[in-house]
């Protein structure tokens, strides 16, 4: 039996904050993760008494911070646009480390496999800087997975020596995008999960990285696989229920559990109909595997 806890991205309701909140309490949830890049949200618009305030709802509803996303869209490839959103990425934990949380989850951009590319210099660069931030602050930058394979983001993580970047991980972008194996990157990254999300989905045909991710970069050859990406029949891959995927949920929390992963699993629901509903299976599904 798993004692993993159970977290809620809140924007995937698409309920107000208040409502949210609530239905992810009634449903179960122990966790809640929220955006925190722009709009009433973000660092400049949230005064400390409204900090607080938002902090005491969540806490009243029985619920906590599993992390914030503080994914800014546009990576850290850019050496003229990094000093801005790295300025910005440390007020977003400033910010969650007032909601009691030390995480921040974000997408760093495609990590090249190649260490001389000039932006794989770039990126550990910005990963660098951003990661002694996260020290002095007890906390972490966690980047999202799935826009480069397990091996090449471990391999730029041991270069920053540091677990002030470390790893969200996410199965389903693996599954999606890469087609890395998610079980086994928990073996391969297991010194930098500090929070996982539960998603599900199946790829459907490959197309590099960088196009998914929209990585300006003159070196990739972008417009077929633009096109077909605008185009609804051709796309890449598809977000699913939990358990409707192809990710092996049994054996994915069983790796978790033997690194002695201690955090959140928290639902990510980016597409449907039915959010509520497809939350509340997740939840119903992750409980049944967790008593296994």
């Amino acid at each position: 039996m798993y004692n993993f806890p159970i977290g809620v991205m809140l924007d995937s309701f698409r309920l107000s904050t208040k409502e949210a909140i609530e239905k992810a309490a009634l449903l179960g949830a122990k966790g809640l993760q929220m955006y925190a890049t722009n709009g009433e949200y973000a660092p400049e618009a949230l005064s400390a008494g409204k900090r607080r305030e938002l902090l005491d709802m969540v806490k009243s509803n029985g619920l906590i911070f599993s992390a914030l996303c503080g994914d800014l869209g546009h990576g850290f490839g850019n050496k003229e646009k990094n000093p801005a959103l790295i300025e910005k990425s440390k007020r977003i934990v400033e910010l969650a480390k007032d909601l009691e949380t030390d995480i921040v989850t974000t997408h760093i951009g495609v990590i090249p496999a190649d260490k001389n590319h000039e932006r794989y210099k770039i990126m550990q660069e910005a990963c660098y800087t951003l990661s002694r931030f996260a020290d002095s602050m007890d906390a972490h930058f966690a980047i999202e997975t799935g826009p480069e394979i397990a091996v090449t983001l471990k391999e730029f993580l041991d270069s920053l020596q540091s677990k002030g970047v470390a790893v969200n991980l996410d199965p389903a972008n693996f599954v999606m995008v890469t087609g890395d194996d998610p079980v086994q990157a928990v073996y391969t990254l297991k010194d930098y999960i500090v929070h996982t999300h539960a998603k599900d989905g199946r790829r459907l045909r490959y197309v590099a990285p960088e196009i998914v991710y929209r990585v300006e970069d003159d070196n990739v050859n972008k417009a077929a696989d633009y096109e077909f990406l605008t185009q609804e029949e051709g796309q890449s891959f598809i977000e699913l229920p939990l358990g409707e995927g192809d990710v092996n949920f049994k054996d994915y929390l069983k790796a978790l559990d033997e690194i002695g992963y201690k955090g959140f699993l928290t639902i990510e629901r980016e597409v449907g109909a039915n959010p509520e509903e497809d939350i509340k299976n997740a939840i119903t599904f992750l409980n049944k595997i967790k008593e296994l």
